[in-house]
């Protein structure tokens, strides 16, 4: 007798971990691959957006392209996608690594779903020949500014896409000021998590508050309507630079793109700072970092911020994950998620002292409702099915 096997659909991550070779990207890319296939999907992850990955270079003569796959392989086979993978070598001589490229080819034709993670790869006639390449946009505001300001390059980009959906939750809310792009019709979703990672996370907390990312980025400013938007976050660390002169909660950050006198002044201010680096090639090394906070107090972009996008970290979301309280920079968020239990939302450096307080006056229920917030808005079974609905899958 012959069983007919139903065949599980498959869905592409077009993603770019080999551009940005570090734990946080490798677990957003994670959760995204991990929940699909707990969902009876079939996921693959390609990268084929033709940026060198400077990152995992050491000099010029290095292969590229062998160094990107190897990383690649190594994070695959890290989360069961050994043979689930594919490099396109488009930045240097098209060699691919993993599927081959006849394999690659009829894996774009055979997909059920082309998510353009990021929007980190410009979209070739092999991605969207089948109509099934979706936007999936992390950090929301370049790109809608561009389109506001006509840029052509912008809107032809976005075209091949059949579905369009932000990281921007406050998206076309009344007090949200991202322009709305004319002729594409953009959904809000938010970062997916995969909760039992997370579990070994120590019950006790640590002592320190901490947060992880960049100190100073000097790029990707834009303007709007007269008026320039930062993307660097340190803008918005200096608005608070005094913070534990006003506590006796230590803080802790975990920096990249910092320099010694950006250490020193930190230090004179209060806070603790450790490399970034140190822990951040290893996504479990990662994920005990986050494990043993106390918790997360951390800022945004200025971009987010006063346009009120209602962005939401990834980062935040796996604090969440772990059982611990976010202390964050209101972005308009605060719309769509709870707030003042276990994620609190501030403007002011007063809203921060007053959301310690609240959290250090029964630390264990504040931990409850963080990990209860992770489980009712980020847990994968709730944040991909929408998106995969609206989607057409």
């Amino acid at each position: 007798m012959t069983m007919n096997v139903k065949r599980k659909p498959k869905i592409v991550i077009l993603g770019m971990m080999s551009r940005i070779p570090v734990a946080g990207n490798i677990w957003l890319v994670a959760h995204y691959m991990v929940g699909l296939r707990r969902l009876g999907y079939d996921p693959y992850y390609v990268e084929a957006h033709a940026r060198t990955p400077s990152m995992l270079m050491k000099s010029n003569d290095d292969d590229s392209s062998e160094l990107a796959a190897g990383f690649i392989c190594n994070v695959m086979r890290r989360f069961d996608f050994g043979d689930r993978w594919a490099f396109h070598a488009l930045h240097d001589d098209g060699r691919c690594f993993g599927l081959s490229e006849s394999e690659l080819k009829c894996l774009y034709a055979d997909a059920d779903l082309i998510v353009n993670l990021h929007g980190s790869t410009m979209p070739k006639p092999e991605h969207y020949a089948t109509d099934r390449l979706i936007y999936l946009e992390t950090d929301p505001v370049e790109l809608e500014v561009e389109l506001y300001n006509g840029d052509e390059k912008a809107r032809e980009f976005l075209a091949p896409h059949r579905a369009f959906f932000t990281w921007g939750e406050n998206y076309g809310n009344p007090d949200c000021r991202v322009p709305v792009p004319d002729g594409f019709d953009v959904r809000p979703t938010r970062a997916p998590v995969v909760l039992d990672f997370w579990d070994s996370a120590d019950p006790t907390g640590g002592d320190a508050f901490t947060t992880i990312g960049n100190w100073k980025q000097s790029w990707r400013e834009v303007k709007f309507q007269g008026d320039v938007y930062y993307w660097s976050k340190h803008f918005e660390f200096l608005k608070i630079i005094d913070l534990p002169c006003h506590t006796s909660q230590p803080f802790e950050l975990a920096l990249s793109s910092y320099d010694s006198k950006t250490r020193q002044m930190l230090n004179e201010h209060g806070w603790r700072v450790v490399d970034a680096m140190d822990f951040s090639t290893d996504v479990d090394a990662y994920l005990g970092y986050i494990g043993s906070s106390r918790g997360e107090c951390t800022v945004a972009k200025d971009q987010n911020i006063r346009l009120r996008s209602g962005w939401f970290s990834e980062r935040s979301a796996q604090y969440l994950a772990a059982g611990r309280p976010v202390i964050t920079q209101e972005t308009g968020f605060s719309n769509i998620l709870p707030t003042g239990e276990g994620l609190f939302a501030f403007s002011t450096m007063e809203d921060i002292l007053n959301a310690v307080d609240r959290i250090n006056s029964d630390y264990p229920a504040s931990c409850r409702a963080a990990k209860e917030i992770a489980r009712e808005y980020f847990s994968y079974d709730v944040v991909l099915p929408p998106l995969l609905e609206a989607a057409g899958v």
